[in-house]
């Protein structure tokens, strides 16, 4: 039984490269918060960030780079070759996460939580956690996935993977094992198989924490505006947690082609046009695929909205006969929402549109405890479009202008995929990780 009262807690484990951040995704469209260890432990290393100065202070000022940021890949280089220096930074770094993980599971609203940490079970955190999930992959998917989208060396790959413990001796202490070898689509079956089991179970009280509600089931659910519900009391502290430290950063996924330009919005819409928001699903891949293709002129097929659904989620806003005006592609990573694409059918009420998607992309983010939204716009964007999310409350902001460095780091990895030329920012909640 978990340490929280009243939730059950997914313990999602697998070595480096297998794919667990796309079955956390999955994990999300489905209705559980899920939680990154890796991005937390991230956040915690950030300038004025609680690890951050004794980091500094354990391994020197050499580590920083030029604005005095901890330079990741050079500190893993050090503590991948010495366990000793390992120790010593999970021994900074993971009572801050540990922390972090233990505020952000006591104010979850969902009953399911998903902890996502590549040393689960080297840890403490094991013994905190209902069931343990394993991802699995071949030796042959982890290295191309490190050598292509991370772009390591060969022969740094191969480092990366031998400094791990067994994938073997994961997969012995699984309650639940997805196969990730790239094809999407039987990653996500076997995702909402189990999910559909944990269901059952929860509802009919065999599972571990019977008092559970049953989550909902993997359907297409419309969004809720409501705002999130207000912090419970702390839940007892979380053992240290096991969260990889310096995992080098995961690309950037950029968005299914570049946004076009927003056509012009009508002189006046049609005062009959109704619109509401649902919250897409992979079953929904071949119906955006197809609205992004006609707006965009670009190819885009069922299989690329597949893939994209591992690292982000879509929002659809459709009229009254529930045809499709809107596409709004979005994620909430390292507890910052990045939406980076938006299409809009031609002659839509774009004022409407963007009133809806703000409020229910904000429900679901608050949902998901997101501290700051961005939203991500090219220059083309109609003037239109540009007005209604600053009457939303959003802001137009620079990269200069961000002062939290996690903030500022997530917003330059979008315009790096994005080539935005629109950042509109606003506060959500407060955060979660305080500087010191």
């Amino acid at each position: 039984m978990s340490r929280w009262p009243n939730k059950y807690v997914i313990g999602l484990t697998g070595n480096i490269a297998v794919g667990k951040s796309v079955v956390r995704q999955m994990l999300q469209h489905l209705g559980a918060y899920t939680i990154d260890a890796d991005s937390l432990s991230h956040r915690a290393m950030a300038p004025g960030a609680p690890a951050y100065k004794p980091i500094v202070e354990t391994f020197g000022q050499f580590i920083l780079d030029a604005e005095k940021n901890i330079n990741r890949q050079m500190l893993g280089n050090i503590v991948f070759s010495s366990p000793d220096a390992l120790a010593k930074l999970e021994a900074i770094v993971h009572p801050v996460v540990a922390q972090a993980i233990g505020a952000l599971i006591s104010r979850a609203t969902q009953p399911v939580i998903v902890v996502e940490a590549i040393k689960l079970l080297e840890g403490n955190l094991k013994d905190a956690v209902d069931t343990v999930w394993v991802v699995d992959a071949s030796p042959e998917m982890q290295l191309q996935r490190l050598i292509e989208k991370r772009k390591m060396s060969e022969a740094e790959a191969r480092q990366r993977i031998a400094a791990q413990n067994a994938q073997s001796d994961k997969l012995s202490k699984a309650g639940v094992v997805i196969q990730n070898n790239g094809n999407v689509e039987e990653t996500w079956k076997q995702v909402q198989s189990n999910w559909s089991g944990l269901a059952q179970k929860l509802k009919t009280g065999t599972g571990t924490t019977p008092a559970v509600a049953a989550p909902a089931a993997p359907a297409a659910p419309a969004v809720s505006a409501a705002p999130a519900a207000a912090p419970k009391p702390a839940a007892p502290a979380v053992p240290a947690a096991s969260a990889p430290v310096v995992e080098p950063p995961r690309k950037q996924t950029a968005p299914l082609s570049a946004p076009p330009e927003m056509p012009s919005a009508p002189p006046a819409p049609a005062a009959n046009v109704r619109v509401h928001v649902r919250r897409g699903m992979p079953g929904n891949a071949e119906q955006i695929a197809n609205f992004v293709s006609k707006i965009s002129g670009r190819s885009v097929s069922r299989m690329d909205v597949m893939m994209a659904f591992g690292q982000k989620s879509y929002l659809l806003a459709l009229d009254q006969t529930d045809q499709v005006l809107a596409v709004m592609g979005w994620q909430v990573e390292n507890l910052i929402t990045r939406a980076d694409e938006v299409f809009m059918a031609p002659g839509a009420p774009v004022t409407k549109l963007v009133e809806e998607l703000v409020t229910a992309v904000e429900a679901a983010s608050k949902d998901l405890q997101s501290e700051v939204a961005y939203i991500f716009l090219p220059q083309s964007t109609d003037s239109a479009a540009v007005t209604a999310f600053a009457d939303a409350g959003y802001e137009s902001t620079t990269v200069e202008q961000i002062k939290v460095p996690a903030w500022r780091e997530s917003v330059q990895e979008a315009l790096n995929a994005t080539k935005a030329a629109h950042i509109f920012s606003k506060k959500l909640g407060n955060r979660i990780l305080k500087p010191i």
